[in-house]
């Protein structure tokens, strides 16, 4: 397990992980990317629980989502059937981040958001535009840019529909889908494909 963890999380965190692994009676799968989530955390038909974790997000995504699916097993544990992402998930899930906060396994410029973030966390950490920006280190992937930056007006497509860029709300942003005049509220750190024309 030492072995294949080290490709995806930060060095220095390997040992709190494998002991929370070996502390919690689990199997890890790491998979291809899911357009929907990170990660998730089920019961298998056998009884056995499983965690999966998409095998392209960077080494501080992965231990954060990791970390999350975690949470959502102990608390599974503990309290059984809750509210997914309610109290008692989010008192689980900032206690076992708390020992990852700090600068030898998270960057400087990332552990204020991640701070800020652990306050109150919510289902996804892409809901944090200010966090879900940093742990991305401000880049889009390859042929995408972020729709925070694309000027008003443009037109950029995102999964396969096009969509003209409005006005920004306090946190999201207003876009006109070209399909059916309807208004959608887009996160800021959605990437999009812009179109130039």
């Amino acid at each position: 397990m030492n072995n294949i963890l080290i490709k995806y999380i930060p060095e220095s965190s390997i040992d709190m992980v494998l002991y929370l692994i070996e502390q919690n009676n689990f199997n890890l799968k790491i998979v291809n990317q899911r357009q929907t989530k990170h990660g998730d955390f089920r019961q298998l038909p056998n009884g056995k629980f499983q965690i999966t974790v998409n095998n392209n997000l960077n080494q501080y995504q992965f231990l954060l989502t990791l970390i999350h699916e975690i949470a959502h097993h102990i608390t599974h544990q503990k309290f059984g059937r809750v509210q997914a992402h309610g109290k008692e998930w989010k008192t689980v899930f900032q206690h076992l981040m708390l020992p990852f906060l700090k600068p030898e396994i998270y960057p400087k410029n990332i552990l204020p958001h991640l701070a800020n973030y652990l306050k109150n966390p919510k289902a996804s950490t892409d809901s944090d535009a200010k966090l879900s920006l940093a742990l991305r280190n401000f880049e889009a992937d390859k042929g995408k840019e972020f729709i925070f930056s694309l000027p008003v007006n443009s037109l950029f497509l995102f999964r396969d529909v096009v969509y003209k860029k409005g006005n920004h709300r306090r946190t999201r942003i207003e876009c006109v889908s070209m399909n059916n005049n309807k208004v959608y509220l887009f996160n800021q750190n959605v990437e999009v494909e812009l179109l130039k024309i």
